[in-house]
């Protein structure tokens, strides 16, 4: 025999508000195979937790979800293409299913959000239906948000260390200079002085607390042609909170054309950083040339480390940067001496740090702050 599902509840209209409400002040569950179909607005009051069948959102009007409790649910879908409101959040335990419609949550108020739990999942998303705001996750450690701006679909790939206990993602397609959601401005001109340029067309904010990396893509909509002519030197960038400017995510290496594309970052917390979106890592025109330099690190005392005269006699502060061939960062030394020695001090470079970096060609940078000039060349490593 089916289950069915068996409700206790009050309907009435809501002022200003033209349609009526399910309205939650008991315990409602729906029991397994059970179905039911939100066609009016939902005030949720009481635990709606318990759930093991299908909820669903249908109809033409846009459902406004809302109470001092955040329903969960086992198996949701959504057809509605005018989309439901979140006012209060929504947790997901199995399955969504997008078919047209968005959930939406407003900006500027991160702790409401369209939440998947430990074991959840998804399917559909897409340009006519995604979440227009924050998504969450909780209890997974890789998941892509299906996060969007309500007419493009603008995911965020995620994967983290271990299970987040938390982590929540939204999309704007707002200058991050001036966005209109939120209060928050993250300009584009202000960068670290390794950064050629930032885009002032999109960007993503991304909380949780565990180290991660992330893949984000752009479009034709994105304009990367405005920011740069080379898609080699494009890169994910990041607002530090802590120096309230734009600092390099990861190295450069972007994959795809001018038109699409996507790049990835090195592992980083999110929740040091306000904003995340497109840069590059351009060389500016003020570069002088340095020389070449040769570290042959085996010990036997002759180049076994990396010497640069000129930063301890003309500008003790200093601070220099390697990079490998591909663009990732290994060594980093403010006030540099002769600490290289052919091992990387960068916590989230992998690496067997015992025997230290491998012999190949590397790129370095150093700032002599005290000059206000900034220096580049290769440095060779061998073993």
């Amino acid at each position: 025999m089916k289950n069915l599902c068996y409700l206790s509840f009050f309907l009435f209209g809501v002022l200003g508000h033209a349609q009526t409400a399910l309205y939650n002040s008991g315990n409602i569950r729906i029991h397994d195979q059970g179905q039911l179909g939100f066609h009016t607005d939902l005030i949720n009051d009481a635990a709606f937790d318990e759930n093991v069948g299908l909820a669903g959102f249908y109809g033409n009007d846009q459902i406004y979800v809302s109470g001092a409790f955040a329903p969960t649910f086992y198996d949701m879908e959504i057809a509605n293409p005018t989309g439901v409101l979140l006012q209060t959040g929504i947790n997901n335990l199995n399955n969504t299913n997008f078919i047209v419609g968005d959930f939406l949550t407003f900006k500027n108020q991160t702790d409401v959000s369209y939440t998947f739990l430990q074991n959840a999942f998804y399917v559909g998303d897409s340009d006519i239906s995604q979440v227009d705001g924050y998504a969450g996750v909780t209890g997974q450690s890789s998941f892509t948000f299906p996060v969007g701006d309500g007419v493009q679909l603008r995911p965020l790939i995620l994967r983290s260390e271990s299970e987040n206990p938390l982590t929540k993602c939204a999309y704007f397609f707002e200058n991050p200079g001036s966005p209109t959601s939120i209060s928050d401005s993250f300009d584009p001109t202000l960068s670290s002085r390794e950064l050629g340029g930032v885009t002032g067309v999109e960007f993503w904010r991304l909380q949780g607390s565990v180290p991660s990396t992330i893949q984000i893509s752009w479009n034709e909509r994105s304009n990367i042609p405005f920011l740069t002519d080379d898609v080699n030197t494009i890169m994910v960038v990041g607002w530090s909170k802590a120096e309230k400017q734009w600092v390099p995510l990861g190295p450069t290496g972007a994959v795809g054309d001018l038109s699409t594309g996507y790049a990835s970052s090195e592992s980083f917390i999110p929740d040091d950083y306000e904003a995340i979106t497109f840069g590059t890592l351009d060389v500016p025109e003020d570069f002088l040339d340095l020389e070449n330099y040769i570290v042959s690190a085996n010990g036997d005392g002759i180049n076994d480390i990396l010497m640069i005269p000129e930063l301890l006699e003309l500008s003790p502060n200093n601070h220099l940067k390697i990079y490998n061939r591909f663009g990732s960062l290994v060594f980093e030394q403010e006030n540099y001496t002769d600490q290289f020695k052919g091992y990387s001090n960068v916590s989230n470079f992998v690496i067997d740090r015992e025997q230290g970096l491998p012999a190949d060609v590397y790129f370095y940078i150093v700032t002599m702050d005290d000059l206000g000039l900034d220096f580049q060349g290769f440095l060779y490593l061998t073993r």
